[in-house]
């Protein structure tokens, strides 16, 4: 009888014969098969501690500001195999290595202003979650060997669950999640970025993992069985998975085009006292707007449906500031049309408020103003859980002042146009911005503040307003107060974007929407789905696991019991 070696995972039984195996099982009295199998470590730890280093910042360039879209599944690839076959402790330890360095340099951005020390808590909060992804895939490895070829492929599709399921916790966890780094959001110039239509981010995320683990497929094979022209399959369909997304058609918005101007007033710093000269951001915006309606007057640019100010281009709160409230009144006049306006508000009754107004021309003093209020004040930023703590880590902790939550979806009529508005990381929330759409958003408006973060940040950021985009079939916008601002149009693609740190006014022509996307529907039920998924297929594992020792404990119990 042939003896047996259990190393971290078993060997594969022998196949069914209608199902050919690329493995055969050792001929009774035959000498073992030295070759190693698909369920037992293939790489040493050094080359697999290697290939885990690489995944890091390979990952990284599939995110702007590099662009790298196709770099996403590579990663994945080298992630998968450097935890393949390995223990799901050894799996936590490559998994970390990976997340580490890819999400130091990828969140660097919150270390220009903030020093060293935030910035390393919130990578290394992110980077476990790649730890638990190493440990869950490292733990599933022996389903490539086992329950035949249906297990092989399950497999594949089982890794692109579990990068699915990893964003889905990180997405909520812990103070409501940050999904900064989804998969997804790497995708703004593939291919793939269409699928959104069909299931937003998730289902995204979801096909670029599933590209990486057939990637991972060929090379798992390759390494562990003698060499096999069906291999070369595996990266060929995977490039074809990526190439049918061409197909996918998108739902473009069929109703009335809007006129509509984003105003990028710029601050007079960048950092976190930008807002010390609050007045002079105020005034920029006000003056920006004005010269918009001194060249309409002229006749050298077409007048606007409706007018969109950045986050915190008033930082003074207009509703009980009567400078503030002229400033704007006197914009919103000259110009003739409705400006949505991203303003601080600060009163007794509710606290200090992140909100978006709709200030109408010659709008009376105490005249109710529609507005909404920011639904995900920015843990740590925006409000301060367990200050106490975070007191000892940071000394500008206590510049951070709680803001109060708003409780409705930001659906604002500004001038002819239904406007979702969506302030700042809130464009990072699936829920968020699919609640304007189904309570009646016909266009998506983002407003945002980016002086205290720099350039990488901003396109990072317009990658998920492209992605919103094609997501609900909305066109879109991004107003920034120092940039990037731009337009963006449910086919993913963005005009008139403008640079960083500096002065500008955008125009274009916006269409109105108002079909709902398959995406739009279904809402979370994809996520859902996929994580179901990942779920069935770690109890299949563990069940297998939980089998083999009880074989290694009773030799006499065989495998027939295998799924």
């Amino acid at each position: 009888m042939a003896q047996v070696t259990l190393v971290e995972a078993e060997s594969t039984p022998a196949e069914p014969a209608d199902e050919p195996a690329d493995e055969p099982a050792d001929e009774p009295g035959a000498a073992p098969d030295p070759r190693p199998r698909a369920g037992r470590v293939p790489l040493p730890l050094w080359a697999a501690t290697l290939l885990a280093a690489a995944s890091g910042p390979v990952m990284l360039v599939a995110f702007p500001a590099y662009g790298w879209w196709w770099a996403a599944p590579v990663a994945v690839a080298l992630f998968t195999v450097a935890v393949h076959g390995r223990r799901p402790r050894a799996g936590v330890g490559l998994g970390a290595l990976s997340g580490a360095l890819f999400f130091t340099p990828l969140l660097s951005w919150t270390n220009l202003h903030t020093g060293v020390v935030p910035w390393l808590l919130l990578s290394g909060l992110e980077t476990l979650y790649f730890a638990l992804l190493g440990a869950a895939t490292a733990g599933v490895s022996r389903l490539t060997g086992r329950c035949g070829r249906w297990g092989r492929y399950g497999w594949v599709a089982l890794i692109g669950a579990l990068w699915t399921a990893q964003e889905a916790l990180r997405d909520r966890t812990p103070f409501g999640g940050f999904p900064w780094g989804r998969l997804a959001f790497s995708q703004d110039t593939s291919p793939l970025l269409r699928l959104a239509v069909f299931g937003g981010a998730p289902l995204v995320t979801f096909a670029v993992a599933l590209a990486g683990a057939l990637l991972a497929y060929a090379i798992i094979r390759g390494l562990t069985v003698r060499v096999n022209p069906r291999l070369a399959a595996a990266p060929i369909v995977a490039a074809a998975v990526v190439a049918a997304a061409w197909l996918v058609p998108l739902s473009r918005p069929a109703g009335p085009a809007v006129y509509v101007a984003v105003v990028q007033g710029n601050v007079p710093r960048l950092g976190l006292d930008f807002n010390a000269q609050r007045r002079a951001v105020l005034d920029n915006h006000a003056r920006a707007t004005i010269d918009l309606a001194r060249k309409v007057a002229e006749g050298t640019a077409r007048r606007p449906d409706l007018v969109v100010w950045p986050e915190n281009s008033s930082d003074i709160d207009p509703l009980r500031n009567p400078d503030a409230a002229a400033v704007i009144d006197n914009a919103a006049r000259a110009v003739g049309v409705p400006i949505l306006v991203g303003a601080v508000l600060n009163s007794p009754e509710n606290g200090v408020e992140n909100v978006g107004l709709v200030w109408t021309p010659g709008r009376r003093v105490g005249e109710p103003v529609p507005q909404y209020t920011k639904r995900h004040p920015v843990p740590f930023a925006e409000t301060m859980p367990l200050r106490g703590v975070a007191r000892m880590v940071s000394k500008d902790v206590d510049r951070v002042t709680d803001m109060t939550a708003g409780n409705r979806p930001g659906v604002l009529p500004v001038g002819p146009a239904a406007v979702g508005d969506v302030i700042c990381f809130e464009v990072a929330y699936d829920d968020l911005v699919r609640d304007t759409v189904v309570h009646g958003a016909q266009l998506l408006a983002v407003q945002t503040n980016n002086a205290t973060f720099d350039e990488s940040e901003a396109r990072q950021q317009l990658a998920m307003v492209r992605l919103r985009a094609v997501e609900h079939g909305r066109d879109a916008l991004m107003a920034s107060t120092v940039g990037i601002s731009a337009f963006a149009d449910a086919t993913g693609g963005t005009r008139d974007e403008t640079g960083f740190n500096t002065a500008a006014v955008i125009l274009g022509e916006l269409r109105l929407g108002s079909a709902r996307t398959l995406a739009t529907r279904l809402g979370a039920i994809p996520e859902l789905v996929i994580v179901a998924a990942a779920l069935a297929g770690l109890a299949a594992a563990a069940e297998l696991r939980r089998r083999d020792r009880r074989h290694v404990k009773n030799p006499t119990v065989g495998t027939k019991e295998d799924v």
